[in-house]
């Protein structure tokens, strides 16, 4: 498949306008064609960085989608919506939710290629999955069974118009009742398993309200105005309040669980096909709401958790 569109009045870098034209392709995408031949200007390779110019016709060869390696598995899943073109999956905590190294099997998309058919888009077979949640984070995921619903819905996380609100138990005390951490975000230069606040990085904003107040933690909810690996948990270690349990970017002395206290609680997007705004909440899981049960009665089991 082939996409051809002209420049008018675009600027800038190649990879930047491609992915303004088609909001489902990804920079890194469009930059991994690159390299590969499959994007020309007037006919002619070019690099990333190529700066377009007015009456540049481009012309982008998707290729064809790979076969999934993932394979059908009976996962019980925790199906809170569903119909033709869509699937919201209250997303059990340490469960991971696409297949990679180190876990090729018992994740999400294995349980949900079992329950339904998932389609593939370019060029790559991502089985429905337009946004995700950390292993040990729980929540709300929606999942596209269409490539209909695919293209909408990534369109909609691009747009920055889904709703998307978590509830997080943090380290620490808030003199402020409310805030807006932007920061923006990138591999850590020191450590390539960890994201970290980096000048170049991607743009990133997560607004916060603080909802209960204890004596050494903060249940707070986050609103994420952008989507970027490990967001709220970077975000809120840099302002020195860690997600409680969290084993990559919070201190060892914290509340044991089964990692970070982070949930996904609400969810929102607009429908692919009908065009109503569809809404979603889910409780916390029962070690989240335990936990909350023992703070509100005075009792912190704070202890070395690894």
């Amino acid at each position: 498949m082939t996409e051809t569109f002209t420049i008018t009045t675009e600027q800038g870098r190649i990879d930047k306008v491609i992915t303004a034209h088609e909001p489902t392709h990804t920079r890194s995408q469009v930059q991994k064609w690159l390299q590969e031949g499959l994007v020309t200007v007037n006919d002619r390779l070019v690099k990333a960085n190529y700066k377009v110019e007015s009456g540049d016709v481009i012309v982008v060869t998707i290729p064809e989608a790979q076969p999934l390696k993932a394979v059908a598995e009976p996962i019980p899943l925790d199906i809170v919506y569903e119909d033709d073109q869509v699937i919201v999956v209250n997303k059990a905590q340490g469960m991971v939710v696409h297949p990679a190294p180190g876990h090729p099997d018992g994740t999400l998309v294995n349980g949900l290629l079992y329950h339904t058919d998932l389609p593939g888009i370019n060029g790559v077979v991502r089985p429905g999955i337009v946004h995700r949640i950390d292993k040990d984070t729980s929540g709300l995921l929606m999942v596209a069974k269409t490539e209909k619903a695919q293209l909408s819905l990534s369109a909609q996380l691009k747009a920055k118009t889904t709703i998307r609100e978590y509830l997080a138990l943090v380290h620490g005390t808030f003199k402020e009742d409310e805030g807006t951490i932007d920061a923006p975000l990138g591999r850590d230069p020191r450590d390539r398993k960890r994201q970290a606040v980096v000048t170049d990085g991607r743009h990133a904003v997560t607004h916060f309200q603080v909802l209960e107040r204890f004596a050494h933690y903060t249940l707070i909810k986050c609103v994420l105005e952008t989507g970027r690996t490990h967001q709220i948990r970077v975000h809120m270690a840099y302002i020195h309040h860690p997600v409680a349990g969290d084993p990559l970017y919070g201190p060892k002395h914290t509340l044991p669980g089964n990692g970070q206290f982070l949930h996904a609680a609400k969810l929102g997007f607009v429908h692919p096909t009908t065009g109503k705004l569809l809404t979603f909440t889910v409780p916390v899981p029962e070690v989240f709401k335990k936990t909350l049960a023992d703070l509100r009665a005075g009792i912190d089991k704070t202890r070395n958790v690894r």
